[in-house]
C-alpha cells in the first residue's frame, strides 16, 4: 500500500491538538433493558454525512461487494483485517436486514486521524490529547482501545493500544473502566472506542448495543486450548452469553438448561462449568470427562423424539444441531413449551448450502416467522466470532402477566 492515507474527515487533522481541561462525570446506574427492538436507529449524534467502521468477517468477504452496494457507500476503503471505512448514503441501512446480520460490529467515526503511527514520534501523547480534547466532554462510560488487525503476529499495535489508552486513562477525569470491568458497561450507554493499526488512529462514540459488542471490535478473546476444552463449541457459547447481555442478563444459575445436539459436551461443559444444571440430549454420547459431572443429565436419544415428563420445566434451550435448520428448529419449538415464562432460547443457525445475501437474509426470515408460530420472539440475531457459516439467534418465550421470568431455585443440585 506504500504511503496511501484514509481521505481525512472533516474537521480532523494529522496533528493532534493540545489538551483542554473538562469536567468529571457523575456515576451511571446499571439498568437492565428487558427487551429491544430488531431495529435499532444509528446514533442520534452522528452527522448524517458520518464515515462508519464496519467488521464483517472474512467467512463473508465474497458477500462484500453485495453488502456495500446495499449500503449506497461511494467511498470504501478496507483497513486491517476484516474492516472496511465507509460512507453509507442510508446508515440507517447497517441497521436493518439483511446487512445487520453480516455487519460484526460498526462504530461511527467521529475522528480519525490517517497516518503511520509506526513511524509517527510521540503517537501515543498526540493521540490521547486529542482524544482529551474531541470526547471529554462527552463524558463516555468508557474509553476502549481495540485492534484494526487483531490476528497479527507483530505485537507493536498491541502494545500501543494498551499505551495510548493508559496515557489516555491518565488525562480523562474518570470516565473509562478498567479492562477487568469492560462487560460492567450499561448497554445503552455511549463508549469511546477507538481502533488502531497500521492504518492510523479511528475513533467514535457508540453504546455497545448499538455497536453489536462491548469489547471494540465485538469479539472477546476466549481461549480454545486449556486442557479442558471438549470442543470450539464451548467457545461459541461462551461468546453468545457475552453477547447475550447486551440485550437481557443470562439466566443466573443454577438455572436448568436443555441442550439439543449436545455430544461431545462442548458447550455442556461451559455450562456446567458456570453452575447451571443440564439435561443434554444426543444420539452421540457425550465426552468421558462428563460421565459423572454434578449437575449432569445425559440422554442418549434422538432430540426429534425426546419427550420430558410433563411438568419439566426448563430456564433456557440451547441447539447446536447439525442438519436442516428447519428440523432443528422445530425440535427446539416443540420442546419450548416446557420453558419457564420469560424463558431463553440460544440457536445456531447453520446455513450449509447456502451462500448469497437473499438466501442468508430468507433463511433467516424464515426461521424468526418459524419460531414466532410456537410464541417464540427473536430478540437478537448476529455472526459471533466463534461461528463459521451459521448465525446465532436469540429468542425468548412470553413472561408471564405482571411477572419477570424466574430460575429454578430448587436445592436440588440434578436436572428434573
Amino acid at each position: 500500500m506504500g504511503d496511501w492515507k484514509p481521505p481525512l474527515l472533516e474537521g480532523d487533522s494529522e496533528i493532534a491538538p493540545p489538551e483542554l481541561g473538562v469536567s468529571k462525570r457523575g456515576a451511571s446506574e446499571h439498568a437492565w433493558r428487558a427487551t429491544r427492538p430488531m431495529t435499532l436507529n444509528p446514533s442520534a449524534t452522528s452527522p448524517p454525512d458520518c464515515a462508519w467502521l464496519i467488521r464483517i468477517s472474512e467467512i463473508f468477504e465474497a458477500a462484500v461487494p453485495t453488502l456495500l452496494g446495499q449500503l449506497d457507500s461511494p467511498v470504501c476503503t478496507k483497513l486491517g483485517h476484516e474492516y472496511y471505512l465507509l460512507r453509507p448514503a442510508n446508515p440507517a441501512a447497517l441497521r436493518r436486514m439483511p446487512v445487520s446480520i453480516f455487519v460484526r460490529w460498526s462504530l461511527p467515526v467521529h475522528h480519525s486521524w490517517p497516518c503511520r503511527p509506526r513511524a509517527m514520534e510521540g503517537f501515543v501523547e498526540k493521540a490521547a490529547q486529542a482524544l482529551l480534547r474531541k470526547f471529554a466532554a462527552e463524558q463516555p462510560q468508557a474509553l476502549l482501545v481495540g485492534l484494526l488487525d487483531p490476528s497479527s503476529a507483530d505485537s507493536y499495535y498491541k502494545k500501543l493500544a494498551s499505551n495510548l489508552r493508559g496515557r489516555a486513562l491518565q488525562l480523562f477525569p474518570a470516565p473509562a473502566m478498567p479492562s477487568p470491568e469492560v462487560e460492567a458497561q450499561i448497554p445503552d450507554a455511549p463508549t469511546l472506542f477507538c481502533m488502531l493499526g497500521n492504518e492510523g488512529l479511528f475513533c467514535g462514540m457508540q453504546s455497545p448495543a448499538l455497536a453489536n459488542g462491548f469489547y471494540p471490535g465485538g469479539t472477546k478473546f476466549i481461549s480454545q486450548n486449556s486442557a479442558e476444552t471438549i470442543s470450539r463449541a464451548g467457545a461459541k457459547l461462551a461468546e453468545a452469553l457475552h453477547y447475550l447481555r447486551l440485550h437481557r442478563p443470562p439466566p443466573p444459575p443454577p438455572a436448568h438448561w436443555l441442550e439439543l445436539g449436545a455430544s461431545p459436551g462442548g458447550m455442556t461443559s461451559e455450562l456446567l462449568a458456570r453452575g447451571y444444571r443440564v439435561t443434554a440430549v444426543d444420539r452421540a454420547p457425550l465426552h468421558p470427562r462428563l460421565a459423572s459431572a454434578p449437575g449432569l443429565t445425559s440422554i442418549c436419544g434422538d432430540a426429534a423424539t425426546f419427550r420430558p415428563p410433563d411438568n419439566t420445566r426448563y430456564d433456557a434451550i440451547l441447539s447446536d444441531m447439525n442438519g436442516p435448520a428447519r428440523d432443528s428448529l422445530e425440535a427446539v419449538l416443540r420442546l419450548s413449551k416446557h420453558l419457564r415464562p420469560g424463558g431463553l432460547a440460544i440457536f445456531t443457525l447453520k446455513t450449509a448450502g447456502v451462500s448469497t445475501v437473499d438466501d442468508i437474509h430468507r433463511l433467516c426470515a424464515s426461521a424468526s416467522a418459524l419460531a414466532a408460530t410456537g410464541g417464540l420472539r427473536l430478540f437478537a440475531q448476529t455472526h459471533l466470532t466463534y461461528n463459521r457459516h451459521e448465525f446465532t439467534l436469540f429468542f425468548e418465550s412470553p413472561a408471564a402477566p405482571h411477572s419477570k421470568p424466574r430460575s429454578d431455585t430448587s436445592s436440588s443440585s440434578q436436572p428434573r
